[in-house]
């Protein structure tokens, strides 16, 4: 197959690429705007590969997804392009509306004309797989049992939360309307690898080794479910090649933490790891910061469906795959520092609702 990808060079999507290009046969062509989050250095591995293609290109540009569309053919579009970090979202919703709801709307119209070019065959072949999160359905609330399944009635919090669920309703009605066919998937929390500094755990990595402050918001006591980012990649494909059009599926790493407990378990690794740190023990580090506006508390995901329809289940135990990604960024400091662009410079962000 060849494999058009949309946020390529974003954390999620190059390990997609990574994934398809090392272990299938599949053709892979990277559309990506290369934003603050987007790096080509994260697909260093597989960007002198024949069946790899790059193309800047930001999803809002219809001419631009017309002309790509024609000249490479692909059989389907995986769609992972987004704003992605709910503290920016809280700064600036616009950025977040502008790519995830008007990129998502001019990317379908894209796809819908190329779709209906298509023969017989290669028309009902095609897919069209949105990958969103599991922010969409809200908060399951302190104390809860119950888990978000392909069911669970949306209930955003943040910006960046209400446009990935309007974004999933734009690919449902596009769907329903229109005949395309397409698939979503609803993901929780993810780690791993070449994972940009701003989110939770390679910021607490990057701060320890530096002796400065592993910033926690309030107590620390939200729930994350966390899926290393390897696991997702293969639930992906796995879901773009063989899943029901029209369906959704939510992945999950079966690895639901606190995030004090998260912050802890980085600092022991690193105590272990990196002993010469600046300040060890690094737990000492920890310094609890006003919360983040509207923070749900917990996040979990049944990911029964597709365990039993597609057999996918993670590889990684949390503990298996923080120790990677820990290693990892020991082993990779120079990535850090380079794809850090000095746009951003580990700083709060969203600790404010009033702009």
């Amino acid at each position: 197959m060849k494999i058009l990808v949309t946020g390529g060079a974003g954390f999620i999507g190059s390990a997609v690429i990574r994934h398809i290009v090392q272990h299938t046969n599949d053709c892979v062509v990277n559309v990506d705007k290369l934003t603050y989050a987007g790096n080509l250095e994260s697909l260093i591995s597989v960007r002198d590969n024949k069946r790899y293609a790059f193309e800047q290109v930001d999803i809002c540009d219809r001419s631009a997804l017309n002309r790509i569309l024609l000249e490479y053919k692909p059989d389907g579009i995986m769609h992972l392009a987004a704003e992605s970090h709910v503290d920016r979202s809280i700064d600036g919703p616009g950025e977040f509306i502008q790519t995830n709801l008007v990129g998502t709307y001019t990317l379908l119209e894209a796809a819908r004309t190329y779709w209906m070019t298509l023969d017989e065959k290669r028309k009902a072949a095609f897919r069209f797989h949105h990958i969103s999160t599991d922010e969409v359905y809200g908060d399951l609330g302190e104390g809860s049992s119950h888990l978000f399944t392909e069911t669970t009635a949306y209930d955003p919090s943040s910006p960046y939360s209400a446009s990935k669920a309007g974004s999933d309703h734009l690919v449902r009605a596009w769907a329903r309307t229109f005949g395309l066919p397409a698939l979503i998937t609803n993901c929780s929390n993810n780690y791993g690898p070449y994972h940009f500094p701003e989110k939770l755990i390679p910021l607490i990595i990057l701060n320890a080794l530096e002796g400065k402050s592993l910033p926690v918001y309030g107590e620390g006591t939200q729930i994350r479910d966390w899926l290393y980012v390897e696991d997702h990649a293969r639930a992906l494909y796995a879901v773009f090649t063989r899943g029901e059009p029209g369906a959704t599926y939510n992945i999950g790493g079966h690895n639901e933490k606190q995030n004090i407990e998260v912050v802890k378990t980085i600092c022991a690794l690193l105590d272990e790891l990196h002993p010469d740190s600046p300040v060890t023990p690094h737990v000492d580090l920890i310094t609890h910061v006003a919360d983040r506006p509207g923070h749900d508390v917990r996040y979990a995901i049944d990911a029964s469906k597709i365990q039993q329809e597609l057999g996918w289940m993670p590889q990684e135990s949390f503990e298996s795959g923080i120790r990677k990604t820990v290693q990892w960024y020991l082993n990779n400091l120079e990535w850090c520092r380079r794809v850090q662009d000095g746009s951003y410079r580990r700083e709060r962000l969203g600790l404010t609702a009033e702009n």
